[in-house]
């Protein structure tokens, strides 16, 4: 139902919690775009970085499977990942589809536009850099660590992450994206991995501070061991803030329902806690809090958020 005339929609993010929102948000008539993390150096990602030195596949791959409309065959097979084979053994299909369509045209965000249009992608994704490049991060006792799979590991306060190299060029079409949107949402996710990556440029800093968009943050329902131990959510908003120099952030969307204690309590043999809601703190930075049933409990077992509920809050805040 996307419509190319309808209200800009952006959302910005990575992982495993940006598909999920543009899988709900794809079926409503806005103008929807996905600006997308590709620092990723881990699995067959990793080893296809090594290999052709490109930007990492693995987000936009779940992003391009989640915004098409084609048999699900097809998304089974784009989607399949191979468990035996020697060099086969951990790639993903689609990694390896955009790995050769980046060799066609010679160029990865062309490839993904070639593959967006194969499978019939309901709006337009944009990698946040079309180079390849790496994730740095600075914890609180000073400690330096390359590559995004080994951030959490540190498992130390995080004070900041940035570029490797420093000065990376995001896509352009991205920024004027940012910069025409209505609306922008920030999807739950990685804090420092997966959502902070796409905002430390400067170019997309300067956009965010122009934009007349809304900009609304989806929070994460679970903290992250590793990552945001005892955040609360006005924490999440203080690190984005804090990274690109201003209060961007105009409202936070948090999951308002009780969790049962047998979900917290499976939660905690990850050390991971419910995100608590601080409205006072929030409310004193400004921030509209914005609370509904956004989550539901997946069959794994874990609290993720459901893709229509939240896409629904999100079209009514147009």
């Amino acid at each position: 139902m996307t419509n190319v005339n309808g209200p800009k929609v952006v959302v910005i993010g990575g992982g495993t919690g940006l598909p999920v929102l543009l899988r709900g948000l794809r079926k409503f008539p806005i103008n929807l775009s996905a600006i997308v993390t590709v620092s990723d150096d881990g699995g067959s990602t990793g080893r296809l970085r090594e290999d052709l030195s490109m930007p990492a596949p693995g987000d936009i791959r779940k992003v391009i499977a989640s915004m098409s409309d084609v048999e699900p065959t097809l998304l089974e097979l784009f989607q399949h990942r191979f468990e035996d084979g020697n060099g086969l053994s951990g790639h993903a299909l689609g990694n390896l589809i955009l790995a050769g369509m980046t060799s066609i045209t010679g160029d990865f965000y062309k490839g993904i536009k070639e593959i967006s249009r194969v499978f019939n992608v309901k709006g337009r994704i944009y990698p946040i850099a079309n180079e390849n490049m790496y994730l740095k991060a600075a914890f609180s006792d000073g400690t330096v660590v390359r590559g995004e799979s080994n951030i959490p590991e540190v498992n130390k306060p995080i004070e900041r992450v940035f570029y490797d190299p420093p000065h990376v060029q995001p896509l352009p079409e991205a920024v004027n994206a940012i910069k025409q949107a209505e609306l922008i949402v920030i999807a739950p996710g990685s804090l420092y991995t997966s959502i902070i990556p796409n905002l430390i440029s400067r170019e997309i800093k300067d956009a965010l501070r122009q934009t007349n968009a809304q900009t609304v943050y989806v929070c994460n329902v679970m903290t992250q061991h590793g990552e945001t131990t005892g955040y609360k959510a006005s924490d999440h908003i203080k690190a984005m803030h804090r990274h690109v120099d201003d209060s961007f952030v105009d409202s936070i969307v948090i999951h308002g329902e009780q969790i049962e204690t047998t979900i917290k309590q499976e939660y905690e043999k990850e050390q991971a806690e419910p995100v608590v809601c601080d409205r006072d703190e929030l409310e004193a930075m400004d921030v509209e809090v914005i609370k509904g049933d956004i989550a539901d409990l997946h069959t794994d077992g874990t609290l993720k958020h459901h893709e229509h509920k939240i896409a629904k809050l999100l079209y009514e805040l147009l």
